[in-house]
């Protein structure tokens, strides 16, 4: 190891850099601490990957994987693979660990997270669950009332968005799309949680604003999909911020 230093750490038209050198680079473009970061992270997970021994695939699984792999990147001829391993620096032994790791990497994520994550969905539903709403959007509390009695006597919504509305959505009617419940104002959210689809809320006093609010659909979150790998990913990360705020580390560069 003592021997690569002096032939750099990068070789750049033939002129070394050392590692000293690149990680002032690191440091002065702002990227050093993201750097050290994503070290640290890997270094944790390869750590926890070797000292579990709960964590073993099936090798056919891995080989089956890796057959999928090359007929969806149309790798099948043994030329045009080799090739691909070539320009990726690897070869096959390489390939067939990192496939190998990013199993064992998917169940370490869940078993670390899988006892958590009903409890974690639970906290986090408030932003999970969404509504989507339609408003009018006025500077005058007089006229939001006005409004409001004629959409009570069967005025259009839509309409009345588009002539009144001073909110940019006027132009697509007032309708604001899917909102995530957490996001609302809380005086909002408490009438929306409140209110059918359909059902017209309001005048609401928002700053400077009256509104006027129409639910249109509710969309409550499921532990599932996109959903649940969203969570998992958050409680791995969270995992990981634990790990790591427990280590003790120096930076040791040669000049």
């Amino acid at each position: 190891m003592q021997d690569l230093e002096p032939k750099g750490f990068l070789i750049v038209d033939d002129q070394p850099i050392s590692l000293a050198e690149a990680l002032k680079y690191l440091q002065s473009s702002g990227k050093l601490q993201n750097f050290i970061l994503d070290i640290l992270r890997q270094r944790i997970i390869e750590q926890e990957i070797e000292t579990r021994e709960d964590l073993n695939i099936n090798p056919g699984v891995i080989e089956q994987s890796v057959i999928d792999f090359r007929l969806q990147q149309q790798l099948t001829d043994a030329n045009k693979f080799q090739e691909w391993l070539n320009s990726n620096g690897l070869d096959y032994a390489a390939f067939h660990r990192q496939v190998g790791f990013g199993f064992k990497l998917e169940k370490l994520k869940f078993q670390i997270t899988e006892p958590r994550l009903q409890e974690f969905f639970i906290e986090q539903k408030l932003f999970l669950d969404r509504v989507i709403i339609s408003r009018i959007v006025v500077t005058d509390k007089e006229l939001a009332e006005e409004l409001h009695s004629q959409l009570l006597e069967g005025a259009r919504f839509d309409q009345l968005a588009q002539e009144y509305s001073v909110a940019d959505d006027r132009i697509v009617n007032g309708m604001m799309g899917a909102v995530s419940r957490g996001q609302l104002p809380d005086q909002v959210r408490a009438l929306v949680d409140l209110a059918s689809p359909g059902e017209i809320i309001g005048p609401v006093n928002i700053e400077e604003w009256y509104c006027l609010f129409r639910v249109e659909k509710f969309l409550p979150a499921e532990l599932e999909g996109q959903v649940k790998q969203e969570l998992e990913n958050q409680l791995f990360e969270q995992w990981l911020g634990e790990k790591m705020q427990k280590l003790n580390i120096k930076l040791q560069v040669n000049s």
